[in-house]
């Protein structure tokens, strides 16, 4: 009985967060799976079992594959950039630079920001004609342009926006990554004559790399759970043009209130989350941690 003692202990201990996580995670997950197979109530009648219905109406939803592509081209440009963007900017706040603090604050200060508070500040930027960035066109005798009304410039905006606000809470993981580092390294670096790029790329961020793993897995997540900037700024305008998968699963769930595909889209979007995941934690984990 007392070999069981260590064991029982620590499954007490868990007890409580694996309760959240069951109550809160995995029930509404498998929650919603069930849902997807059943028709949404309305009035005095009740849902009923279609089966697969609620996929095969998804595969003849135009709205759902722009929804997706629109979700996959914003995934690929706001991850890479905003992981680029914090690895030099978590370069740049490690040097010895005057105002060293004051500017990681800087850096950092619009992750704290509410995405509601974002989302508004952006939009008086992308304001057609009085905004910040038709007022410096016009310095060059530039028209005004409508950034968030325009199917060129609409998506592109968001991504802006997206890296602006998430590039600095990366930074924040590389700054301590890097500050684990032993000098040494570099001190013996120098000494062989090694330049900083090389260096930076040969020792730097292979250490890196654990880091980049869990920031690319908060990145993935970031870019497909996106809706508050959507809602705020297009509400997924023009023309779909910046409707994303969750705020197409918000649309139909909460606006034209079809409980049952929503359900069926949400089980979409964790697929397409779970097989990422399956990819980073069993090939890039393995590569990363060179097993």
């Amino acid at each position: 009985m007392k070999s069981f003692r260590p064991a029982i202990h620590g499954w007490l201990l868990l007890l409580p967060a694996a309760a959240f996580l069951a109550l809160f995670t995995h029930y509404p997950a498998v929650a919603t799976f069930w849902h997807s197979f059943f028709s949404t109530p309305k009035g005095n009648r009740p849902a009923r079992f279609v089966g697969l219905m609620q996929y095969e109406t998804m595969l003849d939803d135009p709205i759902f594959w722009i929804a997706l592509g629109n979700n996959l081209v914003f995934a690929a440009a706001t991850i890479p950039l905003s992981i680029v963007l914090a690895i030099v900017m978590a370069l740049w706040v490690n040097e010895k630079i005057a105002g060293r603090g004051l500017l990681r604050l800087a850096y950092f200060t619009p992750t704290m920001l509410p995405m509601i508070a974002v989302a508004n500040i952006w939009l008086f930027f992308y304001t057609p004609d009085y905004g910040l960035l038709d007022q410096i066109r016009g310095l060059f005798g530039l028209p005004a342009w409508n950034w968030l009304g325009s199917r060129d410039t609409a998506l592109m905006c968001l991504i802006v926006v997206t890296v602006w606000k998430e590039a600095g809470f990366f930074m924040i993981f590389y700054l301590a990554a890097l500050q684990q580092i032993p000098p040494d390294l570099g001190e013996a670096a120098s000494i062989e004559g090694a330049g900083r790029w090389y260096f930076f790329r040969r020792v730097t961020f292979p250490l890196l790399m654990p880091t980049t793993l869990f920031v690319l897995i908060n990145a993935v997540i970031n870019a497909f759970r996106l809706v508050d900037h959507v809602v705020v700024m297009t509400r997924g305008g023009p023309d779909n043009t910046t409707s994303l998968l969750l705020f197409y699963i918000y649309e139909v769930g909460f606006k034209f209130w079809d409980i049952g595909y929503a359900a069926s889209l949400t089980m979409v979007l964790l697929a397409v989350l779970g097989l990422v995941a399956c990819l980073q934690f069993f090939y890039l984990d393995r590569r990363i941690h060179y097993q």
